[in-house]
Order: C-alpha cells, then sequence, then structure tokens
C-alpha cells in the first residue's frame, strides 16, 4: 500500500510545474474610446507573445481612475487624457513615467444627416432632437465635446437636447442603435466596424475647437514583479501599435 507521505509528494510532483508556470492575468483598464483600437493591438500581442489571459476593462476615464484610487486591481490604466494619469503618478499608484500613446479626435457621427454638409450646424436642424455626447464631468471626451459646442457657438442653443452616455462607447450606441439623432464620438469610435455597419456618416471635428485630447498611459503599481503586464505596456509604444492606433484616427503626437 502506497503511504500518504509518498502519495502527496507524487502529487506535488505533478501538479507543481503547471503552478509555477502559471501567469496571473494582466488587467487593462482603459478609456472606452480605445475599445476598436486596443481590441486589435492586444490581439497581435497575444498572437506575437503566445499569451491568453488579458483582460481588458473598458470606461470612463474618470471612473477607472476612480477603481484605481482605490486600489482595484489593475496593472495598466490607458487614460482618455493626461490628467488622470498624472495624479495617480503623483498619489503613488504608478511603477512607471506617464506614456503619451496618442492624441484623440472627435467626430460629429448620425445615421439621419451627414454632419460634413453642414458640419457643427448640423445640431440646430430641426429633426435633431437628441444629441448625444459623454459625461463631461467623467469622460475627457464628453467635455471636449461642449468645448466644441461652445467654440462653434452651438452650445446654448442645444443644450436641453443633450443626452448623456456614462462613457464614449456608450454615447455611440445611443447614436447608433437610433437613440439619439446625432452624436459626438471618438473618431476611433467612428472608424471602427460596428459603427460602419450601422450606416452612419460622419465629420471630424477640428481639433482647433477643443483642447488637445492627449492620452496617456501608466504601469500600475499592481503590476509590480509582473514582467508580462511591463512587457505589454512596452509593446504600446511599438510602431506596430502605433501603426493601428494611426489606423483608428489617433494622432501620434504629444
Amino acid at each position: 500500500m502506497i503511504s500518504k507521505t509518498i502519495l502527496r509528494l507524487a502529487l506535488f510532483i505533478i501538479y507543481t510545474p503547471v503552478i509555477l508556470s502559471a501567469q496571473p492575468k494582466v488587467i487593462v483598464a482603459a478609456a472606452a474610446d480605445l475599445k476598436p483600437a486596443l481590441d486589435s493591438i492586444v490581439a497581435v500581442y497575444k498572437a506575437r507573445n503566445g499569451v491568453t489571459d488579458i483582460e481588458i476593462i473598458y470606461g470612463a476615464s474618470g471612473n477607472l481612475f476612480e477603481q484605481i484610487s482605490t486600489d482595484a486591481p489593475f496593472d495598466i490604466f490607458l487614460s482618455a487624457d493626461m490628467d488622470y494619469p498624472n495624479k495617480l503618478k503623483e498619489e503613488n499608484f504608478t511603477i512607471s513615467g506617464v506614456y503619451r500613446y496618442a492624441t484623440g479626435q472627435l467626430a460629429l457621427w448620425s445615421i439621419k444627416n451627414d454632419p460634413s454638409v453642414e458640419q457643427m450646424n448640423t445640431l440646430l436642424k430641426p429633426d435633431m432632437v437628441k444629441i448625444a455626447i459623454a459625461n463631461p464631468s467623467t469622460a475627457p471626451y464628453g467635455s471636449r465635446a461642449v468645448e466644441s459646442m461652445k467654440y462653434y457657438k452651438v452650445y446654448d442653443k442645444v443644450v436641453n437636447k443633450l443626452v448623456y452616455g456614462e462613457n464614449i462607447a456608450q454615447t455611440g450606441q445611443f447614436v447608433s442603435s437610433g437613440a439619439a439623432d446625432i452624436g459626438i464620438i471618438a473618431l476611433s469610435m467612428a472608424r471602427s466596424p460596428a459603427m460602419k455597419k450601422a450606416g452612419g456618416s460622419y465629420w471630424v471635428i477640428p481639433e482647433t475647437s477643443h483642447d488637445p485630447l492627449v492620452q496617456g498611459c501608466v504601469l500600475l503599481k499592481h503590476a509590480a514583479g509582473s514582467g508580462e503586464a511591463k512587457n505589454l505596456f512596452d509593446f504600446f509604444a511599438s510602431e506596430k501599435a502605433k501603426a493601428i492606433f494611426g489606423f483608428f484616427g489617433y494622432i501620434q503626437k504629444g
């Protein structure tokens, strides 16, 4: 009869290699505007490195910031602005500098009208009853949308028509589903396969109408000791990642 000691030793030998080789999951918190581009970038990273255990959680940058500030177990944070990553660095939640990975752009998108014809004045058309933007208090794309509308002197005329998405992804869903007549969304979303399938049209809102959407990312303290998190973070600065960001309308500049 095999003794209990020998049996335990056998089980340890069988299972220990599996335990030792297992890599912890890398959890990425990312601004919702990034979904089309970041899904593609992470897919390329996984294919090149044989990694499978990466989870991306999308949301409004402000909401993600609050979660990180209360010790949510995220390894990497990609924000839609520089302010939130800089605050996290100041408060010692990071183990890296703040990397400027791209500058985003706004787009006016609608199924009902082609915004390239009357541009921002499209918002003043009588059939534009509901205008979707992201929540300006938590989503940088929402606050920039307000700045742009004020620049074109249409904000006061349409403020009562505004409907607010929790983040820019939900804002895009409002207009693609017909729940809103038009929306100010991220250009990356306007170029996504899902929005193209919806059949709408868009106009790129000039950067001169709002503060730049310079976007930054940081490696968070939860990632300390995780080589995989560091490798993925570094990959965001690779030429391949930059090319994908560019395809979805992000500008590669500071």
